[in-house]
């Protein structure tokens, strides 16, 4: 083999394996992030994944119902099989459990949504609470590789959800501050935390404050993070993270049922 083809033939590999990776990262993220047109970022809200709670035969009767609203339409949503299997790791546990969340689509206009339980993150192969233990430990000022021995995960794994927390810290402030509001109306001062991501830490406290203080019967089953998975349906560490749209009309909601 010459060393003219040799040298074709790895140009070429090179060339495939980055159009490979191109097209890996643009069906990876949503459409909303990586569709733009020469300008500014052009958004779309995509809803692909609905938290729901984590009791089977309540989200079975409720899509059997149509209790379930598509967040595109506000059609009923209908039972569509399961999504993938997903192995979860928690904090309490180091054996992974495999889970394989619902799937439903819409009656109105066909789009298929992913119901994730309550206490899962989307993209994400540990829990909400895994994952918010260490996000607490960053907004204290710890380094990454004194958290990652907390949960038992690699650096590269935490440093990942650190980056990305406080790359979307202020949307996500924003958009818990309106549910602090419709919570409690008169909510106590929130000091500054000199940092973005504390701040929006310290507004997720508020928020769990406001709901345990409207509804009393939450305090015993409604954790820190169970609302930031929920209120973001998920998407707390997204490209995009979007907020729930305020609805204070049942405490249930905090939960996810």
């Amino acid at each position: 083999m010459s060393r003219i083809f040799r040298a074709g033939l790895g140009v070429g590999l090179v060339r495939a394996l980055r159009q490979r990776e191109r097209q890996t990262f643009k069906i990876g993220l949503p459409r909303s992030v990586w569709k733009h047109r020469g300008g500014p970022l052009t958004v779309w809200r995509s809803h692909r994944v609905l938290t729901v709670g984590d009791h089977r035969a309540l989200v079975e009767s409720a899509l059997v119902e149509g209790a379930l609203a598509c967040p595109g339409c506000d059609g009923m949503l209908a039972g569509w099989g399961h999504a993938r299997r997903r192995l979860i790791r928690t904090l309490r546990s180091r054996v992974r459990l495999v889970l394989r969340p619902w799937r439903a689509r819409c009656r109105g206009c066909g789009v298929t949504h992913v119901l994730l339980p309550a206490r899962l993150l989307t993209r994400r192969a540990d829990d909400a609470e895994t994952i918010g233990a260490a996000l607490e430990l960053a907004a204290l000022g710890h380094g990454v590789r004194r958290i990652a021995w907390v949960p038992g995960r690699s650096a590269w794994t935490v440093r990942g959800w650190v980056r990305r927390a406080r790359c979307r810290a202020g949307a996500l402030r924003a958009g818990l501050a309106g549910w602090v509001v419709a919570l409690d109306p008169d909510p106590p001062p929130i000091a500054a935390s000199g940092s973005a991501w504390g701040d929006a830490l310290s507004m997720l406290v508020a928020v769990h404050r406001a709901a345990v203080v409207r509804w009393a019967e939450l305090a015993d089953r409604l954790s820190l993070w169970r609302p930031a998975a929920v209120l973001t349906d998920g998407s707390l560490l997204a490209v995009v993270p979007v907020v729930r749209a305020i609805n204070t009309s049942r405490p249930l909601v905090m939960c996810g049922d």
